[in-house]
């Protein structure tokens, strides 16, 4: 089977995430309700013993399922992982119509890592589910306080393939300015999207991941945006400011001329993941691996690496390796260092 079946067979997953009050709810309470996401499950965490906020979700809808036992940061992934099975076997059985994707929104205190861990290492949920992409909500009016005290908004920030900004009616436009900036710098890759009080086109959230499912292919170029990591964001870091959360978080793209040994990438790789996991938010890549002719898309984080997928052809004529990185507390010229150490043999 291609990969591009691979893919193509399995159900999208879009985690939302983002600090408490930021308004995932109103956001997700749009967008179920649009024609793009009516075969949607929906997946709701909430912290404590009765989850209110689902009783702000469309409560017709059978596909939700409110997790309740816990945040998704620490103690809920085997509840995630029996949920997403129980849906499968409610679908198949007839119990629940057919779904076409996932939504899963988060606590506002929870790390995605662990929800992405998940979808990468259960085998029943690895067959049936992929990744299309993480989506924080940020939040105009408080943001900018928040990312200076919470560390929780900026992971949740520097690891979204989308961020969303809310509450922009009542905040200072120009604060709004200050505070994209401030995000862009943080993740340069990330379109910055605004919901109009929770309103906001479905297809510029969706569709995030590796898998395009407007050409049916393993879209690189557009998983990757390595161009959104150029030179000009790679310098552009602010002073380090011990109050400033942010300034911990480095985003970057390394690239590599030359061939790569794949046993000593894994090396390298796995060496990476036990020494600096905590410090590698997350990784994407596509590499040029000596000996085979089609290029191998990589993906990780922290501790994890996703399975290698070797992808039908190369997107262009480019054939370097090109790794790009959202790092804290790690800095890039180190990255860089070891990796061309580890390179050149």
């Amino acid at each position: 089977m291609s990969t591009d079946s691979i893919s193509a067979g399995r159900l999208p997953v879009t985690v939302l995430t983002g600090f408490l009050g930021s308004g995932k709810t109103t956001l997700l309470k749009h967008l179920i309700a649009q024609a793009e996401l009516a075969d949607t499950a929906v997946v709701i965490n909430e912290f404590g013993e009765v989850g209110l906020d689902h009783l702000l979700v469309d409560a017709a809808r059978e596909d939700t399922v409110l997790l309740a036992s816990g945040c998704l940061c620490c103690t809920v992934r085997g509840d995630l992982v029996d949920s997403l099975k129980r849906l499968l076997a409610r679908s198949g059985s007839g119990d629940l119509p057919p779904f076409r994707r996932v939504v899963i929104e988060t606590t506002g205190l929870a790390d995605p890592a662990p929800i992405i861990h998940t979808l990468m290492t259960d085998p029943a949920l690895a067959e049936r589910f992929r990744l299309d992409g993480i989506a924080a909500t940020v939040d105009a009016v408080n943001a900018m306080d928040q990312l200076d005290r919470e560390p929780e908004p900026v992971k949740q920030a520097a690891v979204a393939d989308r961020l969303v900004l809310t509450k922009t009616d009542l905040a200072d436009p120009a604060a709004v300015a200050a505070l994209a900036a401030r995000l862009r710098r943080l993740n340069p890759a990330a379109p910055i999207l605004t919901a109009d009080q929770g309103r906001l086109d479905p297809a510029a959230l969706l569709d995030a991941g590796l898998y395009n499912p407007l050409t049916k292919s393993l879209d690189v170029q557009r998983w990757l945006k390595e161009e959104a990591y150029g030179a000009d964001h790679a310098h552009e870091h602010h002073h380090h400011d011990v109050n400033r959360h942010d300034s911990r978080i480095r985003a970057f793209c390394l690239r590599w001329e030359a061939p790569l040994d794949w046993d000593r990438f894994v090396d390298w790789a796995e060496m990476l993941a036990a020494t600096q996991g905590d410090r590698l938010l997350r990784l994407k890549g596509v590499l040029n691996v000596a000996g085979t002719e089609r290029p191998v898309a990589v993906h990780a984080v922290q501790h994890l690496f996703h399975p290698p997928v070797e992808l039908a052809a190369w997107p262009d004529a480019d054939r370097r390796s090109r790794l790009v990185f959202i790092t804290r507390d790690l800095p890039e010229t180190a990255v860089r260092e070891r990796f061309a150490a580890f390179a050149r043999g």
